[in-house]
């Protein structure tokens, strides 16, 4: 589990950014999987989830997670439901003690929000169609109709692809550079020529800081890289797998 300096400090939030280790799935999904979304078995997943919530200390039925759709679409979370009946949303917020919101990644970037003051924590699935679609923006706002203040809140990014790893085809910066010029800084030129290197975490990085969250804490990861570390879509696809597994991310108020 990975965690971040800022957050830690913080006596009344758990957290964490799970790899693919110590779990309990076989061959492709092995072996920390947490995605029902995969082809691995389910008991296998439910195990994995309930290991992982466990960690921080947490019941695993306190465990929310949504159907991620690379949408900018946000909701409230009063309570955990069953996860045949989750929305189809990629941000959480919650004000509720005890209430676990799970993120599920494998490239993309996950994000855990708190304002300490205020005690109200939110995440968001961010890959670049949710990021430039502004679900950060979403998940902020709708913290704050919980009585969040945006100069008050924390933002850590976890484990996602770099940029190092990341190449896109001529046609991607375009809707970055429509949204502003300034964005070119996130594309580098890759070795394939007209293609480029994009740093996601960077962007991601730049939409937080752009809609107040002053205190941002990355972590230095490529999960397309790291293979023994963790899962990742775009390695899948490169080696010829069938399917991948997908990384949990965790945040919850103790009380």
């Amino acid at each position: 589990m990975i965690t971040v300096s800022s957050l830690n400090a913080l006596t009344n939030v758990r957290h964490g950014f799970f790899t693919r280790n110590r779990g309990v799935s076989k061959g492709l999904y092995a072996s920390l999987n947490c995605g029902y979304g995969s082809g691995d078995v389910a008991e296998a997943v439910t195990r994995n989830r309930a290991r992982a919530v466990t960690e921080i200390e947490m019941p695993p039925e306190a465990l929310v997670t949504v159907h991620q759709c690379h949408s900018n679409k946000v909701v409230e979370v009063d309570k955990p439901w069953p996860h045949s009946q989750a929305p189809e949303v990629d941000g959480m917020v919650t004000s509720a003690p005890r209430v676990v919101l799970g993120i599920l990644t494998a490239d993309c970037a996950p994000v855990l929000f708190v304002d300490p003051k205020a005690r109200v924590i939110g995440a968001a699935h961010a890959g670049w169609r949710g990021a430039l679609g502004g679900v950060l923006d979403n998940t902020v706002e709708a913290m704050e109709r919980l009585g969040a203040k945006r100069r008050d809140i924390l933002a850590g990014i976890g484990p996602c692809i770099a940029q190092r790893s990341y190449e896109v085809g001529p046609e991607f910066p375009a809707a970055f550079l429509e949204e502003d010029e300034a964005n070119q800084m996130f594309f580098a030129k890759a070795r394939k020529e007209e293609h480029f290197l994009f740093d996601l975490p960077g962007y991601v990085a730049k939409r937080l800081v752009r809609v107040g969250v002053t205190e941002v804490m990355p972590t230095p990861c490529d999960t397309c890289r790291e293979e023994d570390r963790f899962f990742s879509y775009r390695r899948s696809v490169t080696k010829g797998e069938a399917d991948y597994g997908r990384m949990l991310s965790v945040i919850a108020l103790e009380r």
